[in-house]
């Protein structure tokens, strides 16, 4: 494995770390629904979330842990070789190593928790985004991340892409 490539897993592998850690912080600080406010905007909320981004399947009898767990897998084995083939790039596999990242910190959960472990809330009034965590963070930005290299021109892609 060449150097570059175990770095972009190493990403990966930090974005792990962190998100258990905060994870772990939630479960050992929060009980089950507490909330704490931080902000006018921002509170911590200790939620498990056995569905999917927006509690998608949330309501359904279990199945769907171990769905999202082999999605997740196969969609993380994809993004490995993608990154393999990309490994001399720096956006896209920065892109490809936060999604495996957050995939594998929220895989971790519904193995260990049954469902994952969601704790971040930020709101306005009393119109809020769901709680989230770490994991659902580098899965967002590794998506735009993804899309914008993607959609950029393709003359500034290739002489911005290649790294030596």
């Amino acid at each position: 494995m060449s150097w570059r490539l175990a770095s972009w897993f190493s990403l990966s592998a930090l974005v792990v770390v962190l998100d258990q850690f905060t994870k772990w912080l939630a479960l050992t600080g929060l009980a089950n629904g507490e909330v704490i406010t931080v902000t006018s905007y921002f509170k911590l909320v200790l939620v498990f979330n056995p569905g999917a981004a927006f509690s998608f399947l949330a309501d359904h009898s279990g199945w769907q842990r171990w769905f999202f767990v082999i999605l997740a897998m196969v969609v993380c084995g994809w993004l490995a070789a993608l990154l393999r083939h990309h490994q001399h790039e720096r956006a896209l596999p920065a892109a490809f190593a936060l999604i495996i990242g957050g995939a594998i910190g929220n895989v971790i959960d519904r193995l260990i928790h049954g469902a994952v472990v969601d704790f971040l809330y930020f709101h306005y009034d009393r119109f809020g985004w769901p709680a989230f965590n770490l994991a659902d963070s580098a899965i967002t930005v590794g998506v735009v991340l993804m899309l914008w290299t993607q959609l950029r021109p393709a003359s500034t892609s290739s002489s911005l892409e290649k790294t030596s």
